[in-house]
């Protein structure tokens, strides 16, 4: 009864050795054994065809014949380690590896080490898995993206010289009219036109055309508007606080112009009779992921009679076209300090 009780469980031990080298022959990727001195004890069908060698003449050789000649400095002293403390993981994780094959070429693979206990000892188990399609898929992808940078940053230069071509037309009518009235109405659509020509200026000198960097902006855009309106730049005492301050280009137009509109009517009526003051813009975050654009003075205030809802001037009501463009909600102080508040969702 005994007899037959080991027969059957060296049968099922030879069944199961069988199925183990079936799955690791036909396994669709390369499959090496080696014991602890490094030497070759089981390669599969995959691996001869990988390396281009015979199994017979990987048997019994280093498995460092697999390694190109830079690579194997230290590779026994990394095979010690993981036998020291043998466990199941990715072979020299963060670090490129590449095989050797018999004909010298080399090429990019991913190892799994996985140990083994066998009778005669310890042996591990390596999976290699050839990934040059994905290299290079990857560096397809990486030549890609470049491209597009570069194209992008193409798009945004060009915006901004035709942008600056319209500023310096307008410019140009400026010089044969007469009218006080119309002479205004060109120079602001100047700074509105200088606004975005800016933000596509702070999107091409910049390692990322997906957001602005709205301080530099707004460092740029200020003392514009200041010179344009023919002012005194002493007279004001301009604060910008938008540190690390980064908007997508969908929300950075908006929000460059609605700067422009409240700066240049600030200079406009804030401060009369040569008077000056403090002009403060905040760029923060808000809550739940959002942003508050704000821009504040210490003029005069705005009058109480101005139905701020319904107003007439084109400046407050692109003020309030633009905040609904981003899905803003425009909070107004109307004096002590007169403040244009905008709290909007910070979408990519």
């Amino acid at each position: 009864m005994e007899d037959e009780f080991l027969e059957r469980a060296e049968q099922a031990l030879r069944k199961s050795e069988e199925r183990f080298r079936r799955a690791v022959e036909y396994a669709p990727y390369a499959i090496l054994m080696t014991n602890e001195a490094g030497r070759i004890e089981m390669v599969n069908a995959q691996a001869e065809r990988l390396f281009g060698y015979d199994r017979s003449e990987l048997l019994g050789q280093q498995v460092e014949v697999l390694v190109p000649q830079p690579l194997r400095v230290g590779h026994s002293a990394m095979r010690a380690g993981f036998f020291h403390e043998p466990q199941s993981r990715p072979m020299g994780a963060g670090r490129d590896l590449f095989g050797l094959r018999k004909d010298g070429g080399t090429f990019p693979v991913e190892i799994g080490l996985n140990p083994i206990e066998t009778e005669e000892g310890m042996v591990v188990l390596a999976a290699v898995i050839d990934i040059s399609d994905r290299k290079r898929e990857e560096e397809r992808i990486r030549d890609a993206l470049k491209e597009k940078d570069l194209l992008l940053g193409e798009i945004h230069h060009r915006v901004k010289n035709n942008l600056q071509i319209i500023h310096s037309l307008l410019s140009l009518q400026t010089a044969s009219v007469r009218d006080e009235v119309a002479l205004g109405m060109l120079r602001e659509s100047q700074n509105r036109v200088l606004s975005m020509a800016l933000i596509h200026r702070t999107l091409y000198q910049s390692n990322d055309f997906a957001k602005v960097d709205f301080a530099t902006f707004l460092d740029s855009l200020v003392p514009t508007l200041i010179g344009s309106y023919g002012i005194d730049s002493s007279r004001f005492a301009v604060s910008v606080d938008a540190d690390d301050a980064r908007l997508p280009i969908n929300a950075a137009v908006p929000c460059g112009l609605i700067v422009n509109e409240l700066i240049s009517n600030t200079l406009k009526h804030g401060f009369p009779q040569g008077r000056g003051g403090k002009i403060d813009i905040r760029l923060a975050n808000g809550k739940d992921g959002g942003a508050v654009l704000s821009v504040s003075d210490d003029g005069v205030g705005l009058p109480d009679n101005l139905d701020i809802d319904n107003s007439t001037t084109l400046g407050l009501q692109l003020v309030t076209l633009l905040a609904d463009q981003i899905g803003g909600k425009l909070t107004i102080r109307r004096r002590d300090p007169t403040r244009f508040e905008i709290h909007f969702p910070m979408e990519t």
